[in-house]
């Protein structure tokens, strides 16, 4: 499976906002897009206004790069969405937030979602008492992640639940910091998501439906 390996501080610089790639460095000073704001490369010497599909684009090159994912993966999560009967656009970021990986970082477990897909594949999570080494896993309403012995007492985990104080825990996740568990209480809406940048879902529905 192919995988993003350049520096993670060009994808924020690209996309003009914060992705929050690198956890906890990305609200300090020392994150790179308050250094250089500007697009990574050759920059043009007239600027015209986006077209229609170009704002489109970056919307879906915004999320993707939000969660961590490459188009194959993203576009598999649309289809998915579009099946279902609701706002597909909502569906969507329901689908993302439901990942493994996502709900480590949100509740604290992890600096970063890439953070905590490298914990999970390592095999330290449980879901309902078995072991799961699948970062995209989806959770359903009761389901509750636990973290084995090993992976409870590591150094990344007990660090980043120290700075958990930056993330505010979604209100449709219950998590356990001293036991180190999280139960899915709901399946959440947008405003319950506790989404770090502001996304327009609609405008990615638009592009995939062409």
């Amino acid at each position: 499976m192919g995988r993003y390996t350049a520096a993670s501080c060009r994808q924020c610089r690209r996309e003009g906002v914060r992705l929050f790639l690198k956890g906890d460095r990305c609200y300090t000073a020392s994150c790179a897009l308050t250094k250089r704001k500007t697009a990574p490369g050759m920059l043009p010497k007239f600027h015209k206004k986006p077209t229609e599909y170009a704002v489109q684009l970056r919307e879906k090159q915004k999320v993707k790069r939000y969660y961590g994912l490459l188009e194959r993966q993203f576009r598999k999560y649309f289809d998915i969405a579009s099946r279902l009967k609701g706002v597909t656009g909502v569906l969507l970021l329901q689908i993302l937030e439901r990942r493994l990986d996502n709900i480590l970082y949100k509740v604290g477990f992890a600096p970063s979602r890439k953070a905590a897909r490298q914990f999970v594949g390592h095999g330290h999570t449980l879901i309902n008492g078995k072991k799961v080494d699948i970062p995209s896993y989806l959770l359903r309403v009761g389901d509750v992640i636990s973290l084995n012995d090993k992976g409870g007492k590591m150094a990344l985990v007990e660090n980043a639940i120290t700075k958990v104080e930056n993330r505010v825990v979604p209100i449709w996740l219950e998590a356990d910091q001293k036991k180190k568990t999280v139960k899915i209480l709901h399946i959440p809406e947008k405003p319950e998501m506790g989404l770090e940048i502001e996304i327009n879902e609609p405008l990615i529905v638009e592009l995939y439906s062409k």
